[in-house]
């Protein structure tokens, strides 16, 4: 597996750990041609403190047994309305519903290609 192949399959994972812990509104963006921060993007919703706490949790959970990672930062964990977990090529955003609308991360990157996963 190459490098590339590797991180998407990271970007892959993250999405379906949240979707295994019914994250809502999955999108994964690609912003490897815009930024050089991260190549992917992992956004979702919780419909609770509790639930965005859980589904960073699991996906937290699931990569280090899948990949044998941990992050390099998790930023919001305390608070539940935004938990920020970092792996450096990919991010993963955490949000409860107010807070998404509010950052609105996915218009920020409008001119980011949007990644379709399914769950295997």
């Amino acid at each position: 597996m190459t490098r590339k192949d590797s991180v998407r399959e990271l970007a892959r994972q993250i999405y379906v750990a949240a979707q295994n812990t019914k994250g809502e509104g999955l999108v994964v963006l690609d912003l490897r041609k815009l930024t050089s921060f991260t190549e992917y993007v992992v956004i979702c919703s919780g419909t609770s403190s509790r639930q965005v706490q859980a589904i960073a949790e699991n996906i937290q959970k699931e990569i280090k047994q899948k990949f044998k990672r941990i992050p390099l930062g998790v930023e919001g964990a305390s608070n539940g309305l935004w938990v920020l977990v970092d792996y450096g090529d990919v991010i993963c955003h955490v949000f409860n519903e107010e807070s998404r609308a509010f950052y609105r991360l996915e218009h920020l990157w409008h001119d980011a290609k949007r990644v379709v996963f399914r769950k295997k």
